[in-house]
């Protein structure tokens, strides 16, 4: 089914997806998956790889229609859904400004930008061109581009993966930062539990494929009290709800 369209929380309702493979066997990759995302919250899906969460994100973007369930987008503001993939996938011909802007409807494409550049530390960057930019600036032009469009929802599969460790934690910070600037409703896959307990403000558990929702586990913990001790808190916590999880 197509998303109902109506001012609601994000609700996914997906009985079964199952692939086909290139021998021609059936693999099942969600059944019975079910979870609501409140409007305004950053929620993460985690579960281990291979177990259907980038393919739930991609029913949610319409990339996937062969499936069986419905689910229902939020709306709000530009009523936009924004994805921000594993690679940044900017257009090598245009700078970092003209892909940011590309992305806006016509009729705001000459929008403020400044403080979202700002934001990102990319003001000096504007006018380069992704190939002159390092991955870690390439991703923050990609988060710029989704942010850009005031979107209702905005889905991110794993956008800080083959990244060194020092360069995502500043872009898990700055993710942060600009997302507190411009509130809106996220759903970020990762199998990462420190990532998404240091961002989420509720963890969607998923089991191994099929994937199918395991519980959920609310942080509980204002984002400026998430240091390094807290967050080993929190992941001794997650262990005792979810001792078989990730």
């Amino acid at each position: 089914m197509q998303p109902a369209g109506v001012a609601a929380p994000l609700k996914v309702d997906i009985r079964d997806k199952t692939f086909r493979s290139a021998e021609g066997v059936s693999i099942v990759a969600l059944r019975g998956l079910s979870f609501q995302v409140r409007q305004g919250e950053f929620a993460c899906l985690l579960g281990p790889s291979g177990c259907g969460k980038t393919t739930t994100l991609r029913i949610l973007l319409g990339l996937d229609r062969q499936f069986s369930g419905s689910y229902q987008l939020p709306e709000g503001g530009s009523n936009r859904v924004a994805a921000v993939f594993q690679e940044p996938v900017l257009l090598p011909w245009r700078t970092v400004e003209q892909n940011v802007r590309l992305a806006l409807p016509a009729r705001v494409r000459d929008r403020d930008l400044d403080p979202l550049f700002d934001i990102l530390g990319l003001s000096p960057m504007r006018s380069l061109y992704p190939s002159e930019l390092s991955l870690g600036l390439a991703r923050r032009a990609a988060l710029a581009r989704a942010f850009a469009t005031e979107p209702a929802i905005l889905l991110l599969d794993e956008p800080f993966t083959s990244l060194d460790e020092r360069t995502a934690e500043r872009l898990r910070h700055l993710l942060m930062t600009v997302w507190a600037a411009r509130p809106t409703t996220a759903l970020m896959v990762t199998h990462n539990l420190r990532e998404a307990l240091l961002l989420a403000d509720r963890i969607i558990v998923l089991s191994p494929r099929p994937a199918q929702v395991l519980g959920i586990f609310d942080v509980g913990l204002s984002r400026p009290l998430r240091d390094a001790p807290a967050l080993d808190n929190l992941i001794s916590d997650f262990h005792k709800t979810f001792p078989d999880a990730v």
